[in-house]
């Protein structure tokens, strides 16, 4: 992580979402996306929950068979922040058409390669979301904005534009973590200094968000978020599950009303 901010250049990508030194630093890491020992192990490791929990809500939503495979073909998925396509490759393998958007050029390098070496036919742009919707895109069906929130210069406008591109009837997803005592202990003190999941600095504590900002953004769209739910790590198994403890981690689902319709 030696290179300057100004030889990680962010591409096509521009706006106010934009947090350039987030951008520096995950373009530095870029080429480790898929080490599953490397700095990005934690991610592995925490995105099967992600992934199921996305997977059960999605099919409860749109009324799906969860025997099937690929239960959700025909609708389009829009992963925010997608990094180096851990989330989006499982969304296309389960039937989703599927667009990554990142701001760093390095990222999307990263996900594109790693993606055709697959054989998934997945759509990655080195845009901001704000330059998506500015554009002619079509609604998605579903929106991901994954442990992304925290590493933007202006989180309500992100989130208010990410609610823009869901389609009426649709799904937003949000993760993050929240701005507690328990949070910076955990995520900060224990997971950078200590433990060394992460780099040191890959977080910072006053970014974190609580649920009732979640909430506050989506004032005035016509997204209706739902209670968060917890996400936590037991040090015994060494593996992630949802829970009632939103103090570290969490998820807010937002929905359309009932009366929306696809």
């Amino acid at each position: 992580m030696t290179e300057t901010l100004n030889s990680l250049d962010s591409g096509s990508a521009a706006g106010f979402s934009i947090d350039e030194g987030e951008v520096s630093r995950f373009s530095a890491l870029a080429a480790k996306w898929w080490d599953v020992k490397g700095e990005f192990a934690p991610l592995h490791k925490f995105n099967p929950t992600r992934v199921k929990f996305i997977r059960e809500t999605c099919v409860d939503h749109f009324s799906l068979d969860y025997r099937k495979r690929a239960p959700f073909e025909g609708l389009r998925l829009l992963d925010v922040g997608c990094g180096g396509g851990l989330l989006s490759e499982p969304m296309r393998r389960m039937g989703f058409t599927v667009t990554g958007l990142d701001a760093s050029e390095k990222n999307i390098g990263t996900a594109s390669a790693h993606a055709a070496q697959g054989g998934l036919d997945i759509r990655y742009l080195n845009q901001t979301v704000e330059q998506l919707a500015e554009s002619d895109e079509v609604l998605y069906h579903v929106v991901l904005t994954m442990e992304v929130i925290e590493h933007v210069s202006d989180p309500e406008a992100f989130l208010r534009t990410c609610a823009s591109l869901v389609k009426p009837g649709g799904l937003l997803f949000v993760a993050t973590l929240n701005r507690t005592a328990k949070a910076y202990g955990l995520a900060i003190v224990g997971a950078e200094y200590v433990l060394q999941w992460v780099p040191k600095g890959t977080h910072d504590w006053k970014k974190f968000l609580m649920p009732e900002e979640i909430r506050s953004f989506l004032d005035g769209t016509e997204l209706m978020p739902e209670p968060p739910v917890g996400v936590s790590y037991n040090p015994l198994t060494q593996e992630w599950a949802l829970s009632d403890d939103t103090d570290v981690n969490y998820m807010v689902v937002a929905k359309y009303p009932v009366t929306a319709v696809l």
